[in-house]
């Protein structure tokens, strides 16, 4: 049987109902960023051009305060690139460094949109609770 879809939004298929917005949310749950990711995209954006891996992990252990592993901030810089949503480029060596370079990022424009949508989700998932949150007695 063909897939239908009633007025209601409800699309049948081999005498089984479901929502249609069901694979669509599936998909936008799947693209928003986790917090973690959110520290380390926002990291980047207020280092602007200073963001190096160490100055990275520097920032975002400040912000989140707590120690973080280095392998950790450089995983998730590694899987931001994947997805598109930061690039990097490799800068010149320092004789601090005994010449070896350090790797630049920078946030792209789809980078900065899922953190708008990733703080948008945010604040509407938060909307109608007050904080801190208090156990019911």
């Amino acid at each position: 049987m063909a897939p239908t879809t009633s007025s209601s939004g409800f699309c049948r298929c081999d005498d089984h109902a479901f929502l249609e917005i069901c694979d669509y949310n599936v998909v936008i749950v799947a693209d928003i960023l986790g917090s973690f990711e959110q520290a380390v995209l926002l990291a980047i954006v207020r280092l602007d051009d200073g963001a190096y891996g160490r100055a990275i992990l520097k920032e975002v252990q400040v912000r989140l305060e707590r120690d973080v592993a280095a392998g950790a901030v450089q995983a998730t810089l590694e899987r931001l690139e994947r997805k598109g949503l930061v690039r990097s480029k490799v800068g010149s060596g320092t004789p601090i460094r005994d010449g070896r370079a350090r790797r630049f990022y920078t946030v792209l424009s789809e980078g900065l949109r899922a953190l708008d949508d990733a703080r948008k989700t945010h604040e509407t998932i938060w909307r109608g609770f007050s904080r801190p949150m208090k156990a019911r007695s």
